[in-house]
């Protein structure tokens, strides 16, 4: 027997039944408590209270879930978050996955809302965890920073007052943290919004932290209530389309899946707010791998019934290695906002008055300030007006920038310098490039993702990612191009040459429009 525990088990099998991902209980009734630090409201029930019986139960759950399968550079985990006694030893395989003794900085645990109606998204900022096993502390500065900068964001405190699915993670962090840094922080994030759009500006606002310093651990169950047969169908089904790293892939399969008429089939996943989120982060990121490890639901356990099953799943989100470097690099909304202003507010300024104006870094993110190559390019009317960047990292991205502007504005030699009359009329694209690496193929090359860089002697030429999909060359026309138009060393120069490739994150005005 797993555990030796004095939960009635017609409690476990109701809370299995009204565990029910999309119900919308507004109660607002809140315990009595002097502290702000959100007690727990679940234990007992979920997992057992008792501190020793938990400590057990873990113990054993951890044994019998799936050992370390040596996956590298974690970045995060889907875990599922029903009672133990079902969805426990999935999400110690989780678990099991995670580098106990890294330094995380800060681990996110994001959740989806069942019983609370919320717009965005609720960060608990006014105090601590504390489950039976001690207090997990909160990074309530970094909360209140989000809160204070994003308008999706904000503290409902109902949100989390009765919100399982971020507390029973807890217990599986904690019986591990002797191993952890002993100062790290969680960042609970209730999710009450399935407005795709919304979730993009939320994984906007959390991409800065997804990197190897961080954490993440996405709160979720499974297909709800079909039967066991179709629930290791169904769930399959939104396995494969997570593989994918695409969301619209993921929202297309549930709303596929929903359309099937499945008997019993509620959901087929209940935190999908969370994923969905977790995807929006990942997606233009092609060296994320996501790796699937366990899959089970509750009729495997010796609680569930066949006939109504919920899903459970735990999988992976790993960086590779050998790109970790260059793609923990990352812009949100704002700063993509910031440096576009720069561009123009520079430009004008110039322009105008021939003077490069002073920015104020004081709102600034760390990114902005990291040394790093792009480029500016300036279109008017659809057509390219001018376009000069440079590669090498030796100055802060915002004043690489500024001078990228005041060049592509007014030294490109293939056109006039630009006039007052046409500051206005300008429409301005950045590239922040990733470093350059030296390919031994240009099999290596993949149209779209890739800028390419020649280089013979003294000449050299370079074309930006975004080149080969507005002209759809392929790839020989993409590289004679570059060698003969932009290296000056013939269409067949290449073949010869030094080739290097690049990436690069492009937004432009219209994109704020």
């Amino acid at each position: 027997m797993i555990i030796k525990t004095k939960i009635n088990l017609l409690i476990l099998i109701l809370l299995f039944a009204t565990a029910n991902c999309n119900s919308q209980n507004t109660q607002n009734q809140e315990p009595q408590t002097k502290s702000t630090d959100r007690q727990a409201v679940v234990s007992g029930q979920f997992y057992p209270s008792n501190t020793d019986e938990l400590k057990s139960m873990l113990k054993q759950l951890f044994s019998d879930a799936l050992p370390n399968q040596g996956i590298k550079n974690v970045l995060a985990i889907i875990s599922p978050h029903a009672g133990y006694v079902f969805s426990g030893e999935v999400a110690a395989t989780s678990f099991n996955q995670i580098d106990w003794t890294k330094d995380y900085e800060n681990i996110f645990i994001l959740g989806p809302s069942h019983y609370v109606s919320l717009q965005g998204a609720s960060i608990y900022s006014k105090g601590n965890y504390i489950t039976p096993l001690g207090t997990v502390k909160v990074n309530t500065e970094l909360a209140e920073k989000l809160i204070k900068q994003y308008s999706f964001f904000n503290f409902n405190k109902a949100a989390h007052l009765y919100e399982h699915s971020i507390e029973v993670q807890l217990p599986f962090l904690q019986s591990g943290s002797c191993l952890m840094k002993k100062d790290y922080k969680i960042v609970p994030i209730v999710i009450g919004s399935q407005d795709p759009k919304t979730l993009k500006k939320i994984a906007d606002a959390l991409s800065p932290y997804f990197n190897s310093k961080n954490l993440f651990i996405i709160s979720t169950d499974f297909s709800h209530y079909p039967s066991y047969d179709d629930a290791k169908i169904v769930d399959k089904l939104t396995v494969n389309a997570i593989k994918t790293n695409s969301p619209g892939t993921l929202l297309n399969t549930l709303k596929s899946n929903a359309e099937k008429n499945i008997p019993n089939l509620v959901t087929s996943v209940c935190g999908s707010s969370a994923v969905l989120t977790l995807l929006y982060m990942t997606e233009n990121n092609p060296d994320i791998l996501i790796t699937p490890v366990q899959y089970k639901n509750s009729g495997d356990t010796k609680y569930g019934d066949k006939n109504k099953v919920v899903g459970y799943n735990s999988i992976i989100f790993s960086l590779n290695k050998k790109t970790m470097k260059n793609n923990e690099f990352n812009l949100t909304e704002k700063d993509k906002k910031d440096l576009l202003y720069i561009a123009r507010f520079t430009i004008e300024q110039y322009i105008n008055n021939n003077k490069i104006p002073k920015i104020d870094t004081t709102d600034f993110s760390k990114t902005l300030i990291t040394n790093c190559g792009a480029f500016v390019t300036l279109h008017k009317n659809g057509a390219l007006r001018g376009c000069i960047g440079r590669f090498d990292a030796s100055e802060p991205l915002y004043k690489v920038i500024q001078e990228m502007a005041v060049s592509s504005s007014t030294q490109d030699y293939r056109f006039n310098r630009v006039t007052s009359k046409e500051v206005s009329e300008l429409e301005i694209e950045i590239s922040v490039l990733t470093p350059m690496k030296k390919i031994k193929s240009v099999d290596e090359i993949q149209l779209g993702r890739d800028g390419i860089y020649i280089k013979k002697g003294f000449a050299s030429g370079t074309f930006l990612p975004q080149v080969a999909d507005e002209t759809n060359w392929t790839k020989e026309e993409f590289l004679g191009h570059c060698s003969r138009d932009k290296a000056g060393i013939g269409w067949d120069g290449w073949k010869d040459a030094d080739i290097y490739t690049y990436e690069a994150i492009v937004f432009s005005e219209k994109e704020f429009k």
